[in-house]
């Protein structure tokens, strides 16, 4: 089956599944939506948070803010055991787990007035949960940007513009950073002088187009990595301490419509190039690779199921769903454009980037043959540049356009990150009772430190870029777990069918703390005791939330045995 026809019909999946699946089954019979539902937006409207928002607004903001580096990074790491199991579970995966994870989460939370996931843990299951549930948010928000920090400055990173690493982008330098003083430049005259927002968005996104062509011709080069990753560290505890008006809401637009403008390119570029693969359908048995299952699963993260997209859409998507009805659409059809961006990852590394498979084994023969994340995403890059491209566009520009969409979506990662971490970091304190946190500076301090760590970690001397890509895929796909297990929980106390709900659970804490055991064994027998012990803090606060859940399941069976 030529990569053409594979698209064509995964796209039809995501039809199907959206129409059939998510609208009909999950939402008509299992949750019940009802567009006379009160949502948190209309009860609690205060016109800051709680605002109600057009369904196609809110899912253009929940798209944004999900869609990161994780769905281009994961899928170009797990396509060395072969295009079809990486293909699978992108689509799969989201289908019937990820996206359905996704919305549970989004109607959870507007059903327990726009509460955080950890919060409806404390409700659903039990209290200790809710602090159970943010240290394992802590651990997964700190691994995630410290790997994208790791990734940015690897790409930042070249000696001079004589020796420039194919897989480095010095180019995406000035636009990158160019797009923070654009952003803050629309936040201060659309916030503070009150200028049309349209009309500034529509200023803001040619100058975005135009500093990439500039970069190309100013490449930043002779700067380090390791500065690189000090700069980027700098950066986001600015971020995490400015009012999101003056950054983080303009950058997020900007990066939306240049995200949408790439898919559009990409979608449109393969399908005119109609490549052939270059990878083999399945490679089992990598030369130095883990074994493939479950870690296909855990490298791939948030291309098919991310945890982290629970704590957006129990976050802000929830505060601003005008209708119950608009679920499906924003957070499992937002799940789906995930899973596109994914499938073009997946697409670029197998059939874009390499002409023949003799090319592809060059760089994916085995798992030391393609070490580092940045030279990973280096691929995914050169591939789409080469579907667009084919729409007539000069490959070097296209090249660092996609370059520029990369990069901007991992700095607005590290943003929200480094704020989300802030948060988290308060409502620990809050929890334990240590007030000094609350200063936004010092816990924004200690979020940056906790980044750092991870971003500068090193195993062997080197960097540990696919040791904690794993671990961060590990982490975050617990949490998923975790989170689907308190829906399954809400629905079986509220006596409805917790099959499709229960079977993806269980699927996704089975292949994740597997790979958590495994991780910890090999990080203790080869004397990485860092990495052991972090496993197994993120691997027991996992089993005392399954605990905690059994004896709730145990209590209301007993309840309902004696009514």
């Amino acid at each position: 089956m030529t990569p053409v026809v594979m698209a064509v019909i995964v796209l039809c999946l995501y039809v199907l599944f959206y129409r059939f699946y998510a609208k009909g089954l999950l939402g008509r019979k299992i949750f019940e939506l009802s567009s006379a539902a009160q949502t948190p937006a209309h009860a609690l409207r205060d016109d800051v948070d709680y605002v109600p928002t057009n369904k196609y607004i809110l899912f253009g903001h929940h798209y944004a803010s999900i869609a990161g580096l994780a769905p281009m990074l994961g899928p170009a790491i797990a396509v060395i055991w072969g295009w079809v199991p990486a293909l699978c579970w992108v689509v799969f995966g989201t289908l019937l787990i990820g996206a359905v994870h996704d919305f549970s989460a989004l109607v959870l939370s507007s059903r327990h007035q726009g509460r955080s996931i950890g919060t409806i843990a404390r409700d659903v299951i039990s209290p200790r949960t809710r602090l159970l549930f943010l240290l394992v948010i802590f651990f997964l928000v700190a691994l995630a940007m410290g790997v994208f920090v790791l990734v940015i400055s690897g790409l930042f990173a070249a000696p001079d513009r004589a020796h420039i690493p194919s897989t480095a982008h010095p180019e995406a330098v000035f636009p990158t950073y160019s797009l923070m003083l654009i952003a803050m430049l629309i936040g201060f005259l659309v916030f503070k002088r009150e200028l049309p927002l349209w009309p500034m968005i529509a200023l803001g996104f040619v100058l975005m187009l135009v500093t990439t062509r500039i970069g190309l011709d100013l490449p930043v080069t002779g700067i380090s990595a390791h500065t690189w990753t000090w700069t980027l560290l700098l950066y986001a505890f600015a971020a995490s301490v400015l009012p999101v008006w003056l950054l983080l809401q303009p950058r997020d637009f900007l990066n939306s419509l240049l995200l949408y403008l790439a898919l559009f390119s990409m979608l449109i570029g393969f399908f005119l190039l109609s490549p052939d693969w270059a990878a083999p359908a399945v490679n089992p048995h990598p030369a130095g690779a883990p074994p493939i299952l479950p870690f296909l699963f855990i490298v791939i993260a948030c291309g098919a199921v991310s945890g982290f997209h629970g704590l957006v859409a129990s976050g802000t998507t929830s505060k601003q769903l005008n209708r119950e009805t608009d679920a499906p659409f924003v957070g499992y059809t937002g799940m789906i454009g995930e899973s596109l961006l994914a499938l073009l990852a997946v697409l670029a590394t197998t059939a874009g980037a390499f002409a023949s498979r003799a090319e592809w084994e060059s760089f994916y023969g085995s798992w030391e043959k393609a070490v580092g994340l940045h030279q990973k995403l280096g691929v995914f890059i050169q591939g789409n540049a080469n579907f667009i491209h084919q729409l007539g566009v000069p490959l070097d520009y296209a090249a660092a356009f996609i370059s520029v969409v990369v990069v901007g979506f991992a700095m607005t990662s590290v943003d929200t990150g480094a704020r989300l971490l802030r948060f988290n970091i308060e409502e620990i304190a809050d929890t334990l009772g240590i007030h000094s946190l609350k200063n936004r500076y010092l816990s924004t301090a200690l979020a940056v430190a906790a980044i750092g760590f991870f971003a500068f970690f090193e195993v062997d001397g080197k960097p540990a870029g696919l040791f904690l890509w794993t671990l961060f895929g590990t982490t975050n796909q617990i949490l998923a777990g975790l989170t689907l297990l308190t829906v399954t929980i809400y629905l079986y106390r509220k006596k409805k069918p917790i099959v499709y709900t229960l079977l993806p659970m269980l699927l996704v804490l089975a292949a994740t703390i597997s790979g958590m055991v495994m991780g910890v064994f090999k990080a203790v027998s080869d004397g990485q005791w860092t990495v052991a012990c972090v496993g197994a803090i993120i691997f027991l606060l996992a089993v005392w939330v399954l605990v905690e859940a059994l004896l709730v399941v145990r209590r209301v069976s007993g309840l309902r045995q004696e009514n």
